[in-house]
């Protein structure tokens, strides 16, 4: 039988670009499932945000931030801007991608030895982030 498992995350965020490491999360979210064999969703519902997977290296998080401001250029005079001056971090969201999902094998998250699990903040410092973990399994 398939059981669905879910937990939310509630965290905030310090600087208006910011890596948060939420594997350690996402891991025990999924032990406390209890499910066996399935797929693990991670998703932030935000317009803002986004979530990814790689390496935790202070060097190459701070090469991934560069290169998202880079590719958004937050000093842009987007036409969005004239209501919230955000405009970077919701075409930031689109590109990347609000959510990421894993296998679940043996009860455990399936990810690389080198992939760890990021929120991707593109607008803050925010009081209030959310990332849903949803459990999907037998």
């Amino acid at each position: 039988m398939c059981k669905i498992y879910h937990e939310t995350l509630q965290l905030s965020t310090k600087h208006r670009f910011e890596l948060i490491d939420i594997t350690s999360f996402v891991e025990e979210a999924v032990a406390r499932s209890r499910i066996k064999n399935g797929v693990c969703i991670v998703f932030a519902p935000h317009a803002t945000a986004a979530i990814i997977a790689n390496e935790r290296e202070p060097g190459l998080m701070q090469d991934i931030i560069t290169f998202i401001k880079e590719l958004v250029q937050p000093e842009r005079n987007w036409r969005h801007n004239t209501i919230d001056d955000n405009a970077h971090a919701h075409i930031g969201s689109a590109i990347i991608g609000s959510e990421r999902v894993f296998p679940v094998i043996n009860g455990k998250l399936v990810r690389g030895t080198w992939q760890n699990i990021f929120l991707v903040e593109m607008d803050g410092p925010r009081s209030l982030r959310n990332v849903v973990v949803m459990v999907i399994g037998e």
